[in-house]
């Protein structure tokens, strides 16, 4: 048994970590998270709970990494768990009931270096190869709407392109461009 000067320790412990992170982070640490993708290139949809219990679940991670694998190539890299909760915090920032619309998830080094020589736009060390870079929009948000949400959220990167018609959001330093 536990001595009461332990538990209020642990006690102490467990409020001081839930005050941390940022607020859209911390609203419900335990409940479940899912999201919406709907793929623009592969026409692959798919709809998953990849958190639940206060656990990430693992097969739900390992269709997440599918979908959003580099569709080029058809490698497959592991999507930071980090840029989905930026996701779920964004969705539910913006109200929006649709899927994210994914323009491009996980490349592949050799993608983003070919994609790099055709335009100076692409990062050579981008987070895209890292698994923590989506390029998406959401049918029912209007882009400079999920713009300013992701900025407000500072969860990351957040890349404004409103003549390709997405937004970039990662899981890196806070930046914006």
């Amino acid at each position: 048994m536990a001595c009461p000067a332990r538990r209020r320790l642990i006690t102490a412990v467990g409020a001081t970590t839930l005050l941390v992170g940022p607020r859209w982070a911390r609203a419900s640490l335990a409940a479940p998270r899912a999201l919406s993708f709907d793929h623009l290139h592969t026409g692959e949809k798919l709809v998953v709970e990849y958190f639940d219990a206060g656990r990430y679940q693992p097969d739900a991670l390992n269709a997440v990494n599918h979908l959003l694998r580099d569709f080029r190539s058809g490698d497959v890299g592991s999507i930071d768990p980090a840029l989905l909760d930026l996701l779920h915090g964004l969705a539910a920032r913006t109200g929006s009931q649709r899927a994210f619309q994914v323009i491009s998830g996980y490349r592949s080094s050799a993608t983003n270096e070919a994609l790099h020589q055709r335009s100076s736009g692409v990062a050579t060390g981008s987070l895209h190869m890292r698994g923590q870079a989506i390029d998406i929009r959401l049918a029912d948000v209007q882009l400079p709407t999920l713009r300013d949400a992701a900025l407000a959220m500072r969860g990351g990167g957040v890349g404004y392109y409103a003549a390709s018609n997405f937004v970039h959001v990662d899981s890196g330093r806070v930046r914006a461009w």
